[in-house]
């Protein structure tokens, strides 16, 4: 029986990901619903993408019995506002990255999910790729013996778009993009807590994050530095470096297609998608929707490609980064 999916949000990631579930098989995978903040918006997106039902509002998502689980794809300044009211009505979520806002926001999401009995997952999207899996069974196998170095850059420019230079509209590059350096770092790590975060970087007008460089200390002498900016292009590669041997994610990182161990490259390609994409490599984010079906199949109220006290971790790692280069946002004072 497929996977039934209300889609939260009627913009630009739902329409990647509605083409994403269009290269799976559809007796697994089907979209029931979409929600949007106007009816009209919900109703274009349900026609060009072929969803039975549109709502004009996220409460009649949350109150359709026949939705397994809701897509939440809205602006993260909103995500802990809505995951709650999807978690609190018994449904299961699967909520883009950044998870919310701050680490306290994080915190009500998984205590909502435990109360209500449902899975929760963040779409770090990343971690479903087949070159992420091969990366962890790689390190399992101790393929570049002790790892005592990772790097990972993610640059993109992004200062023409609103909703990455607004602080109301949760913008810098740290909650957008940086996300991504150290979710990396985190499972090279296996979820180790740094023993030393340290961040410095440059603020827009706005007060948000321009540009950032995080270094993070881990037992065992092993270190980890990240970069990430919206103002200018990065590699947006990833390198592990062993004692034995040396693992590059070629970019984009974040969807990588593309490993290079030992310097000899393999290739894992992205099936074509049906209609344009607003991303990079969209096709890809098939690989989360299919791990939350197998999750839910499982009975399984996490993943562990993305377990929740990860997803937490990354998010207080983001705090203290934020509070040494000084971003704040009004959502950490409520």
């Amino acid at each position: 029986m497929a996977t039934r999916w209300g889609l939260c949000g009627a913009g630009k990631i739902s329409h990647d990901f509605s083409v994403a579930l269009k290269t799976l098989p559809p007796g697994d995978h089907q979209i029931a619903a979409v929600a949007a903040r106007s009816l009209e918006r919900a109703r274009d997106f349900a026609k060009k993408h072929g969803v039975p039902r549109a709502y004009g509002s996220y409460e009649e998502l949350a109150d359709d019995p026949e939705i397994d689980v809701v897509y939440v794809g809205v602006l993260h300044t909103e995500h802990w506002r809505v995951g709650l009211l999807f978690l609190r009505a018994g449904k299961n979520v699967l909520c883009e990255k950044p998870f919310a806002m701050n680490s306290r926001q994080v915190e009500d999401l998984v205590a909502a999910s435990r109360k209500s009995n449902v899975f929760l997952m963040e779409a770090i999207w990343s971690r479903c790729f087949p070159v992420h899996a091969e990366v962890r069974r790689l390190l399992a196998e101790d393929a570049v013996g002790e790892v005592k170095l990772v790097k990972a850059y993610f640059g993109s420019p992004q200062l023409h778009v609103p909703r990455s230079v607004q602080k109301e509209l949760g913008g810098g590059a740290l909650l957008d993009i940086g996300v991504y350096c150290l979710q990396f770092v985190l499972m090279v790590f296996k979820g180790e807590r740094p023993a030393s975060i340290q961040a410095t970087g440059v603020l827009l007008d706005s007060g948000v994050d321009e540009s950032m460089v995080v270094v993070l200390k881990f037992s065992r002498n092993r270190m980890a530095f990240c970069t990430f900016s919206i103002a200018v292009p990065l590699p947006n590669d990833a390198t592990i470096s062993g004692t034995k041997g040396t693992i590059r994610v070629l970019g984009p990182m974040h969807c990588p297609t593309k490993l290079v161990v030992n310097g000899k490259e393999t290739q894992y390609p992205l099936p074509e998608p049906c209609l344009p994409l607003n991303f990079t490599n969209s096709t890809g984010l098939r690989y989360e929707a299919e791990e939350v079906r197998q999750c839910l199949l499982k009975g399984l109220k996490e993943s562990p490609r993305m377990p929740l006290s990860e997803s937490l971790q990354l998010t207080e790692i983001m705090d203290e980064a934020r509070k040494q280069v000084g971003v704040v946002f009004n959502q950490d004072s409520q």
